[in-house]
């Protein structure tokens, strides 16, 4: 089995674990209204996705 020779150092472990934090989330700005809307998504504002309207805003 198994089993490690050496307790792991906190260093180790830090650097193993680099890439567990959170990264903050990416937005971008709706080029019909300006609105801060998620890449890849449509606009919740207008409901424009890549220059098409695909639904009818709410009033």
């Amino acid at each position: 089995m198994a089993v490690p020779k050496r307790k792991t150092t906190p260093s180790k472990k830090g650097m193993r674990r680099s890439h567990h934090a959170l990264k903050p989330d990416a937005f971008q700005e709706c080029p019909n209204c300006g609105e801060l809307k998620r890449p890849h998504n449509m606009c919740d504002a207008c409901g424009h996705y890549n220059g098409r309207l695909i639904i009818e805003p709410d009033a």
